[in-house]
């Protein structure tokens, strides 16, 4: 098989590191770039310079955004005492998405691993706990993920938060929109079962 001129090799293999590409896909992507140069990929290399060069880390939240503070965090409307603490950046966006939350987030940028050495001191937890008296919080509610990771994350914030008085929730576990029960794995009918509430 006839191997890529180097540089367009070497665009195939950073391409292939991108979540959900692998090395066919990202051959495949870099062909129609490299047909479509014009309307395609000169486009996307100024956009990703552009992004490159102004994108940043919210100083307040740890969401993406072009300024020091993002849009989110700027905005007086969702200052409502209410913080919503997420593993990631993409579950924030999710969130956004689906458009039931009107208060503010915090990115903790992963969960606790002990087989990854990622302890509490890497994740954003002391600026969640500074976060509780400079904005007057009442309720943090935390909206991470369904995996022992993520369990222990939660017990871990909640016992550090336990102190300051403030409420500590965490999103409903159960049946998704449209599930049906013979699809759904054991964990998620049980903690359907264990969180019904009444019709």
């Amino acid at each position: 098989m006839a191997q890529a001129p180097g540089e367009i090799e070497a665009l195939i293999a950073l391409m292939a590191r991108l979540p959900g590409l692998g090395p066919r896909s990202a051959r495949r992507a870099v062909l129609h770039m490299l047909k479509k140069r014009a309307v395609v990929m000169d486009p996307l290399a100024q956009a990703l310079a552009r992004v490159a060069a102004t994108a940043r880390d919210c100083r307040s939240c740890g969401n993406i955004s072009d300024y020091d503070i993002c849009p989110i965090c700027a905005d007086n409307r969702r200052a409502t005492g209410v913080v919503c603490v997420v593993e990631d950046v993409s579950d924030l966006w999710a969130l956004e998405r689906a458009g039931g939350f009107k208060g503010r987030y915090h990115v903790l940028g992963g969960t606790l691993s002990a087989l990854e050495s990622v302890g509490p001191d890497v994740l954003r937890i002391p600026q969640l706990v500074a976060r509780i008296e400079s904005e007057d919080l009442r309720e943090v509610i935390l909206a991470l993920n369904a995996t022992v990771e993520g369990q222990t994350t939660a017990h871990y914030i909640a016992e550090a938060l336990a102190p300051s008085g403030v409420t500590v929730s965490a999103l409903a576990r159960g049946l998704p929109m449209g599930g049906e029960l013979d699809y759904l794995d054991d964990g998620t009918i049980s903690a359907a079962l264990a969180a019904r509430r009444q019709v």
